[in-house]
């Protein structure tokens, strides 16, 4: 059975339960999403989740009956007249350029919809509803807000229990709780929506990220860059940004004169390119950044780190010869898979996206720009899926979705070709012609936004990092007071090998601080009593295996260290 013509159809009796119990409720839209299906309506009171469940049973009556879907091509003259109370269906209507529509119905109820639907409402075996939230119509602030339905259904019971099962999964995961509760992140509306202020734990996370994308960068060759947050308008207007991404942008005046916050930071990357005349023998010429930029979201969007308004990419821009092209695209394809293992992420999925509606370019260039890129996976033999449209406006881009330990894909790195903005700008190399020619130009970020990386990572590890990422590594535990030097002569040893570590000596039980040192993930817990004191020795308890033992203070160095060298 083809999911997404069940959950289509699964939407429609949604529609037909939701107007059989309010008949006065104006229906919108209700297509098939990739985990599920949703259906906007415009209700006067608010859904409560009590409704939920007499939608459910009416829905389920509805199955039972196993009436037919019937489809029906009507003109719109009759389409209009049809639907002629609900307004949002007239809208729509209006806006087909056909002069036939198609209707399904099954029972008393009739919607509007290009199908297909299952054969009847019998075939839907098994279906859940999942959440209300709010959505404007069309996805436009300035339009109506609707309350939209969401839920899923599957071909068998036991496909819809495994994905439930999922879900719970998922919450147990989900970094916003795990960032409050392991003190990474806040978001606070006193600050903004959107926009993340770092607590110390989450700020030395995304450090030991960063430290370890300067040297990797460095030791493949990158050159270092830092450019300023905003920057004069008219630099915009130039790169087509102004023109192809203003409602994204924060744009203010100054002194006369606009600026914008940055989006992005190619226009001031290819400044430092032009900033003096580049031979053939300087190319290729990569430009890294942990650039800081910020997007105009919507509210409704925005999600913990995964969507947000101001984020930093490890954004780089490889300035190259049109014979090095390929090679510079499968060298970041290296650099990306090898960046997934370190961190943990053994699969992913990979999509080819082309030329949008709306772009700029020649025709001879974007073919050329997609053409590498495609010859570049082949030849790596990675397969992947065709994206048509959605690549940026200057260039076509290579997407990779990395999977994380449940099954979900998260989108990380990508990889943009572009000989447009070269162009713009006037980038030009002296060939050994002695004739200027015109560079192409690669924007790629191996892990993307900052935030959604370390997103991704708490999800992943479901809160419990890796030892070379915790934040804390280590922390040690005196018994009683009477250890609280010993303690702390551990503490300095293992800080100064240059272990994250801390002392827990508060007035609590041992079992409390054993507790919370689980619940703040840590790696290792380093036990003091007297007989450690007595031993000079430390007793080891892992976040993994529990207790085990003493061992010598350096024996548990090497044995950290090992670990950390090794990522495990």
């Amino acid at each position: 059975m083809n999911l997404e013509t069940l959950r289509h159809s699964t939407a429609h009796v949604m529609a037909h339960a939701v107007k059989s119990i309010w008949p006065n409720v104006k229906i919108a839209i209700g297509p098939a999403i990739s985990d599920g299906f949703y259906y906007d309506f415009d209700k006067k009171e608010p859904f409560l989740p009590e409704d939920l469940k007499k939608i459910k049973e009416k829905m389920r009556q509805i199955i039972k009956e196993d009436h037919k879907f019937v489809k029906k091509d009507i003109s719109k003259k009759e389409a209009l007249e049809l639907f002629h109370d609900e307004i949002y269906k007239q809208e729509l209507i209006s806006e087909i350029p056909e002069d036939m529509v198609s209707t399904y119905t099954d029972g008393n109820f009739t919607d509007l919809c290009k199908g297909p639907h299952l054969a009847s409402t019998g075939k839907i075996k098994a279906f859940k509803l999942l959440s209300i939230a709010g959505a404007y119509w069309r996805g436009s602030e300035e339009n109506p807000m609707l309350q939209r339905i969401y839920g899923t259904a599957f071909s068998s019971q036991k496909e819809l229990d495994d994905y439930l099962k999922l879900l719970e999964e998922a919450k147990k995961r989900d970094h916003r709780k795990l960032g409050k509760e392991l003190e990474f992140f806040i978001v606070d509306e006193q600050a903004g929506a959107g926009l993340i202020i770092y607590q110390p734990k989450g700020a030395l996370l995304r450090t030991i990220i960063e430290d370890w994308e300067k040297k990797e960068h460095l030791k493949r060759g990158y050159e270092l860059v830092a450019s300023p947050h905003i920057l004069r308008s008219d630099i915009w207007v130039r790169s087509g940004h102004y023109e192809f991404y203003k409602e994204h942008m924060y744009i203010f005046n100054m002194e006369d004169e606009e600026y914008a916050v940055k989006p992005m930071n190619c226009p001031a990357h290819m400044i430092v390119y032009k900033s003096k005349t580049r031979s053939y023998r300087d190319l290729p010429l990569r430009l890294f950044e942990l650039g800081s930029v910020y997007r105009h979201e919507k509210s409704g969007v925005l999600h913990g780190l995964l969507r947000v308004r101001g984020f930093t990419q490890d954004d780089a821009h490889i300035f190259c010869l049109p014979g090095q092209l390929q090679d510079e695209i499968e060298t970041v394809i290296d650099f990306v898979i090898d960046a997934m293992g370190i961190f943990g992420f053994d699969e992913y999925a990979v999509e080819l996206s082309t030329r949008p509606k709306e772009s700029i370019g020649t025709d001879q260039d974007w073919k050329d720009a997609t053409s590498a890129l495609e010859a570049s996976l082949k030849n790596k033999k990675i397969s992947y899926e065709v994206n048509e449209g959605d690549g940026a406006f200057y260039g076509p881009k290579i997407d990779i979705k990395l999977k994380d330990a449940i099954g979900r894909f998260w989108q990380c790195a990508t990889i943009q070709c572009d000989f447009a903005l070269p162009e713009r700008f006037d980038l030009a190399y002296v060939d050994q012609d002695g004739k200027k020619k015109r560079p192409v130009m690669i924007h790629r970020v191996i892990l993307g936004s900052m935030e959604r990386f370390i997103g991704s990572l708490i999800e992943h590890y479901a809160g419990a990092l890796p030892l070379w990422l915790s934040p804390v590594q280590a922390i040690v535990i005196p018994i009683t007071d009477k250890q609280h030097k010993y303690a702390a002569k551990i503490n300095d040893i293992l800080a100064k090998a240059g272990l994250r570590t801390r002392v827990d000596n508060r007035k609590e039980t041992m079992g409390y601080k054993i507790r919370e040192a689980q619940t703040q993930k840590v790696p290792y817990m380093v036990i003091i009593g007297q007989k450690e004191e007595d031993k000079e020795k430390i007793a080891i308890r892992s976040r993994i295996s529990g207790d085990e033992g003493q061992a010598s203070i350096d024996k548990f160095i090497d044995r950290l260290n090992k670990e950390i060298e090794e990522k495990a």
